[in-house]
């Protein structure tokens, strides 16, 4: 058992129960220190440390440029829904990415997965496959970009 992870997924978990409860009353600390070891127990049965981690403070310095390229994104998808003449030319492209398969990938699919115009909706062995409203925008570009920014806060794990 890692016993940092343990010790940090626990007091973050806990710190998690004093903002929602707002409470220093005994009974609370109590039931927050039960819940917490609950939670941090089945935390670790369900994501062990070694199947990856996120680095929070990088990933947090990422998010004014992903609210930025959200807004630009969200105002092109209304731009093309609410435009009658602008063609939509939706399709499918293969992202060839250095995630391995797992946690990583899977979280670095999440991240990109919030941006407009794009989803993804498969992978292979070394692609995830993305539903685009607009095949002919650089998207492998866009997401080599994302996922150059995002590999120093994604940790693979050992079991990927």
């Amino acid at each position: 058992m890692n016993m940092r992870a343990m010790l940090i997924r626990g007091a973050l978990l806990f710190g998690l129960w004093m903002v929602l409860l707002q409470s220093a009353k005994p009974a609370d600390l109590v039931m927050g220190a039960v819940a917490a070891v609950a939670a941090t127990w089945a935390s670790l049965r369900l994501m062990p440390p070694a199947a990856g981690r996120v680095r929070l403070f990088r990933l947090l310095a990422l998010a004014p440029r992903f609210l930025w390229g959200s807004l630009l994104g969200g105002i092109d998808v209304a731009r093309r829904a609410f435009a009658p003449g602008m063609p939509l030319r939706t399709g499918f492209v293969d992202y060839a990415t250095d995630f391995p398969r797992g946690q990583a990938r899977n979280l670095f699919a999440t991240i990109t997965s919030l941006m407009p115009g794009t989803l993804p909706c498969g992978e292979s062995q070394g692609t995830i496959e993305y539903h685009c409203l607009d095949v002919e925008q650089p998207v492998a570009a866009q997401m080599a970009q994302d996922e150059r920014r995002y590999a120093g806060a994604i940790v693979p794990g050992d079991g990927e």
